[in-house]
């Protein structure tokens, strides 16, 4: 456990800087994508691409080749097919992200022992290393929390309508097949980057955790997407200092933060 003192000096680094400034990026997305997919019940699907993004990240190394850069396409091809099958078979959408989700970690097995083992670099994916984030992928992340907060502020009648009777807003003539495809891949590049910060076993708590939590709060639909972006990256921040602290691994500290604000937040509002 670090002195007060120490701690300082460590925030003064610039990967600690960067890993915060990107953690807060992700977490934002994550808590607005992840209030739509909660009001949708749909969360699954952050679970299933962040497991398959396992095995193209381990195709990545495999070949030598940018993981990210292997990773997001792959991902964002994925959570389309996610839709396709759901579509195919009739709604079933948990049981097209169980099949996307089982193929994506078998894939990485496999690559894995075809490559001779497991990896450091294969586990840093796995359990998340937000100290390694690098600036490029700090501003990816931001420009990603950019577009998702514009995408769901600037038509959010559409997204409510979109989370809560699709069928009515289909009928109305709202776009919900644009929203679907929009919302499936700005979810897997979101995921995709989250993979550093908490990895891909992990992951899904960012897209859980924040709109629950959101929703104990407020049940205003702009408030409640507001509330878990903040809850994210409060939940990040969090973390990140628990794990600066006392050298804990970061992605396990941001989850158990979350979980720590989630059961707080339930005991506060009880108590009122």
């Amino acid at each position: 456990m670090h002195a007060p003192s120490d701690m300082w000096n460590l925030l003064s680094h610039a990967f600690v800087q960067r890993a915060w400034l990107g953690g807060l990026a992700i977490g934002a997305a994550c808590g607005v994508l992840g209030m739509l997919l909660y009001l949708r019940r749909s969360v699954l699907v952050g679970e299933g691409l962040g497991h398959f993004s396992f095995g193209s990240v381990g195709l990545a190394l495999l070949l030598g080749w940018p993981p990210l850069a292997v990773a997001l396409p792959l991902s964002v091809l994925a959570s389309l097919l996610v839709l396709k099958l759901a579509r195919a078979t009739h709604g079933a959408g948990d049981a097209a992200v169980g099949m996307v989700a089982t193929v994506g970690l078998a894939l990485g097995v496999l690559l894995a022992s075809i490559g001779g083992g497991y990896r450091i670099d294969i586990f840093a994916y796995l359990f998340g290393d937000i100290l390694a984030i690098q600036t490029g992928e700090v501003w990816a992340a931001w420009a990603v929390a950019a577009l998702v907060t514009v995408m769901v502020f600037r038509q959010p009648m559409d997204w409510l309508a979109w989370a809560f009777d699709p069928g009515h807003a289909q009928a109305t003539g709202r776009p919900i097949e644009r929203l679907d495809k929009l919302l499936a891949v700005l979810t897997a590049v979101t995921v995709v980057l989250g993979l550093r910060l908490v990895g891909s076993l992990l992951v899904a708590s960012l897209l859980v955790f924040p709109p629950a939590t959101a929703l104990w709060i407020t049940t205003a639909f702009r408030r409640a997407i507001v509330t878990s972006a903040v809850v994210a990256m409060a939940a990040v921040t969090l973390g990140l200092g628990v794990s600066l602290w006392t050298d804990v691994p970061t992605s396990a500290a941001i989850v158990l933060a979350q979980a720590a604000l989630h059961v707080g937040t339930w005991f506060v509002r009880r108590m009122r």
